[in-house]
């Protein structure tokens, strides 16, 4: 591990001091990280659309480097095609711990790769490129270098028709585990064709609480006709099929054999592929096209998230400028903070303050806003929540102009 060593000229008199000709120099030479490597979570694969370009394709994050001196550690997000690095390209630089490429961009790296969707030629669709962080301080300072980080890229094949090939539109999900949809056919679920026999899309998951409902087990079950019970698909149907399926669902092992959610309450991302047979569940992505990939929320009155920003709430675009998420809400108490009310603001930047939208924009903008929310009044103007404490499905849709909750 490299020390720091301090080099320092100085010109001893025989009685004393003499001024030096020269200032002092100093050489730092930094204290290496013991961990430095990325922490965001990465997909099994990518699939590129050129219709989605303008996406977030992956958002790659890190802890920050820590070289035991105080000052500016700068990031290189470098990307390689061979693997090992020998035509190494930075693709970015930045003194945050984060750094976004779009699918326009991965479309580009996969380019590089020699993919192409056509099936008639020899070249491949499906391929890999090389990622890793450089940490570095100065411009001949100390420099450290996280694993490298494989993603395979996906071209979807060109059958001829630009529209991904599925047996259905879409597939349909309702059930008690799915509280967005419960059991019934108002709100199901949707999982649209993403790609040729894939149906994927975001859902909300909840696991079975037996204390809550113990003679009914919280399952969920898939349908190939929107309200029609009989085409219902149940855990055995896939299992059967030779399915391999997620480990965080399971036969419910109820009177229908539903799916049972194993997880932690929360967002994710569903994938059924019913070409390599599989059910996934994975992060919640980007799943439409906005503006932004998503916004992000941060406040008091949502505790998960607090004011601050080590663990603000996504609100991710999952269609044509509706940006959606669960959030847990609480009301403001009066007798628990008197000074102070509870209350939370919309940021289009995650940790950048002053890109908050507070409740007086969206008024400004025309918004019909829903009626549990009010202006806070505070500092910011903020949003204020009326409602009982609980987990809402929050929903900015900025072409309708409308913020609700369910």
């Amino acid at each position: 591990m490299k020390k720091i060593t301090i080099l320092a000229l100085l010109i001893l008199a025989t009685f004393g001091f003499n001024s030096c000709e020269d200032d002092d120099k100093f050489e730092f030479i930094a204290q290496a990280p013991e961990e430095f490597n990325f922490s965001n979570s990465f997909l099994s694969e990518y699939v590129l659309v050129p219709t989605a370009s303008g996406n977030i394709g992956e958002r790659f994050t890190w802890n920050g480097a820590d070289f035991d001196v105080q000052t500016v550690v700068s990031y290189d997000l470098q990307k390689s095609i061979s693997g090992d690095f020998s035509d190494m390209e930075v693709i970015g630089t930045t003194t945050e711990n984060e750094l976004a490429v779009t699918i326009g961009d991965l479309l580009g790296y996969a380019r590089d790769a020699g993919l192409d969707n056509d099936p008639v030629t020899a070249e491949p669709n499906t391929g890999d490129v090389s990622f890793r962080i450089r940490a570095f301080v100065g411009d001949s300072g100390p420099e450290v270098l996280t694993a490298i980080q494989i993603l395979t890229l996906v071209l979807p094949e060109d059958t001829g028709n630009n529209n991904p090939v599925c047996d259905l539109d879409q597939l349909w999900a309702v059930g008690s585990a799915m509280p967005d949809a419960g059991w019934g056919w108002t709100t199901p679920n949707k999982f649209l064709c993403s790609g040729d026999g894939v149906y994927s899309g975001n859902v909300y998951l909840i696991p079975d609480d037996p204390t809550t409902f113990p003679d009914n087990v919280e399952a969920f079950r898939f349908f190939t006709t929107e309200g029609d019970w009989a085409s219902g698909l149940n855990y055995p149907y896939y299992e059967g099929e030779g399915y391999t399926i997620d480990p965080l669902f399971r036969n419910a092992d109820d009177g229908d054999k539903n799916f049972e959610f194993l997880g932690t309450a929360g967002n994710y991302f569903l994938t059924v592929d019913t070409v390599n047979k599989t059910i996934t569940l994975d992060v919640q992505q980007v799943t439409g096209i906005c503006d932004l990939d998503q916004l992000w929320v941060v406040g008091s009155a949502t505790p998960d998230a607090g004011w601050g920003w080590t663990t603000p709430i996504q609100v991710i675009c999952n269609g044509e400028g509706i940006y959606a998420t669960h959030v847990n809400l609480i009301p403001d108490d009066p007798s628990t903070f008197p000074d102070n009310v509870e209350a939370f603001r919309f940021f289009t930047t995650e940790g950048d303050w002053a890109s908050g939208l507070n409740y007086p924009y969206y008024e400004g903008e025309g918004y019909t806003i829903d009626p549990l929310f009010r202006n806070a009044d505070d500092g910011d103007k903020n949003f204020e929540f009326l409602g009982t404490a609980g987990n809402y499905l929050l929903t900015i849709d900025t072409v309708a102009k409308t913020i609700t909750l369910k």
